[in-house]
């Protein structure tokens, strides 16, 4: 206890000293939500990353989508290396780093504001991002107490509150720089812990042939396959379209999360991009991949304890199950891994919400005119007071915590991924259709919350986004197009011209004999 408690006291203080060391990188509006716009592609990676993978994943989504699915659940680490981390930079990077700056644009409902000329859009993204951020928030809060309650036997409500005290003052103390250096500080304690908690599970288990041998033997639940020994070690695992539904939501969906484009709009410069792409995909390959590879091997330790009272397995619990056998330096290090992951994850939702309420509804809709400094003033009060909101939830949570996560990706991705997209690559793109991609997101999935017509919320979140890439460009077509000049001036920051000097000012010899040269001549 007392190499896990010092451990916790050294994290607290690097945390909170990082916060005090970037009071000055955070005196202005704009230094405080992107870091000036000049952060570098290692912060910038380590930010995306640590953002992305948080307790959910760990404790909620590898415990759960391992056991559904065994070792098949590796390829939702796979997604989302490739789709979630590679293709999202690869696409989105440059274009929205370009087209923000561009448009003057600090967060997603400014972005659309700006690109669509509507500020009843900015309003309506703002309230969308800042109610669905909340339950988001709230299963990150959940996943980590239910750890610190294995390892320290801490009251749940405690850990909750404690957590949000301390993301509140580094937050508000260093803004998106603190944030920013805590993640690559956190980062590098993710992919040490995960290294070590894999290695230390599959040696308790025999080795890795032995733990997979054991887990060959046991009989699938999944009415396909019911009984089938080695379903839970194939390559597509027991139930492979459900699987996919999950790699679409949890790779695809980062690509519309505000919390994550977010990123893009910071980062330095061109090579800095092509840098982080690399660092980012790295990153989410070791630290989603294990996950889930650990999360795999989750039925070898079936017990009585990962059950509630109704026979049901409760989810949330497997991993801290899995990890509850390791010796107490072990147990620190998974602790400091998910704490690191969750707090990162944190500090980006509630910088991301309190700036978009802020910038996107109180600032020119409700007080027209508000100072540079009345904004940061009004931001850290608005972190407060979301984290106040989320941990209220976070205290009577449902069931298990990848409910949660999957109704906030699926309205957040659902509404905003299609309209931000296209809004990047095609002129033709209308406000009506993205006023139609609100709709269709916000709506499939609120309305399976209370109806269930699709079983599972997150192959909800996937038929929610894959809805608005296809209404988007339908609907566009069927309204009229914005203004060309409009258009034309937006998507000019592609296409800059650049001056440029040379010493050689003579054409070639050769070009006096040439046909066209004699052409012009006698013209």
């Amino acid at each position: 206890m007392t190499v896990k408690l010092l451990m916790l006291v050294v994290f607290f203080s690097i945390m909170l000293g990082v916060g005090f060391y970037s009071r000055r990188h955070a005196t202005n509006v704009n230094d405080f939500v992107l870091g000036g716009r000049g952060v570098g592609p290692w912060l910038t990676a380590f930010a995306y990353g640590t953002s992305y993978f948080s307790a959910v994943v760990f404790i909620g989504y590898a415990g759960q989508f391992g056991w559904k699915y065994g070792l098949a659940s590796t390829w939702i680490g796979i997604g989302n290396a490739l789709i979630g981390s590679l293709l999202a930079w690869v696409i989105l990077g440059r274009r929205t780093r370009v087209m923000s700056k561009h448009l003057s644009s600090a967060t997603m409902p400014e972005f659309f504001g700006s690109r669509f000329h509507s500020q009843g859009m900015k309003i309506a993204a703002s309230l969308i991002i800042f109610v669905f951020l909340i339950p988001y928030t709230a299963s990150v809060y959940n996943g980590l107490s239910r750890l610190f309650g294995m390892a320290f036997d801490i009251p749940y409500s405690v850990c909750v509150m404690g957590m949000a005290v301390l993301t509140a003052v580094y937050v508000i103390l260093g803004g998106y720089m603190a944030t920013a250096i805590n993640d690559f500080i956190q980062g590098i304690i993710m992919l040490a812990g995960i290294a070590a908690v894999i290695l230390s599970v599959l040696n308790g288990q025999g080795g890795f042939s032995a733990a997979v041998g054991r887990l060959a033997q046991i009989p699938s639940e999944v009415p396909v396959t019911l009984g089938q020994p080695g379903a839970y070690t194939s390559f597509f695992g027991p139930d492979p379209l459900n699987l996919l539904g999950v790699v679409i939501l949890t790779s695809l969906g980062t690509w519309g999360l505000p919390q994550m484009i977010h990123k893009f709009y910071t980062i330095r410069s061109e090579k800095a991009i092509a840098t982080g792409t690399v660092i980012s995909t790295l990153f989410a390959v070791v630290i989603s991949g294990g996950s889930y590879f650990l999360g795999g091997f989750g039925r070898l330790f079936d017990s009585p304890a990962i059950y509630n009272g109704n026979g049901s397995v409760a989810y949330d619990t497997i991993i801290p199950a899995m990890l509850s056998g390791l010796p107490d330096l072990l147990i620190g290090i998974v602790v400091m891994l998910v704490l690191s992951a969750s707090m990162s994850t944190l500090s980006s939702l509630v910088l991301t919400s309190s700036s978009t309420l802020t910038l996107d509804f109180i600032k020119g809709c409700l007080v027209k005119n508000m100072k540079d400094k009345t904004q940061l003033v009004l931001m850290q009060c608005l972190i407060v007071a979301f984290i106040v909101l989320s941990v209220v939830l976070a205290l009577d949570p449902p069931d298990f915590i990848a409910q949660l996560m999957g109704i906030s990706w699926g309205a957040l991705a659902g509404a905003f991924l299609a309209p931000f997209l296209y809004g990047l690559y095609w002129k033709r793109t209308t406000p009506a259709a993205v006023w139609a991609s609100f709709a269709t997101g916000i709506g499939i999935t609120v309305s399976n919350m209370f109806l269930h017509y699709i079983a599972s919320p997150i192959n909800a979140g996937a038929v929610s986004m894959i809805v608005g890439l296809i209404i988007v460009p339908l609907v566009s077509l069927l309204t009229p197009r914005m203004d060309s000049r409009d258009i034309n001036a937006i998507f000019s920051c592609y296409d800059n011209l650049v001056e440029a000097t040379t010493k050689k000012v003579l054409p070639d010899d050769q070009f006096f004999d040439s046909p066209a040269f004699k052409k012009r001549k006698k013209i």
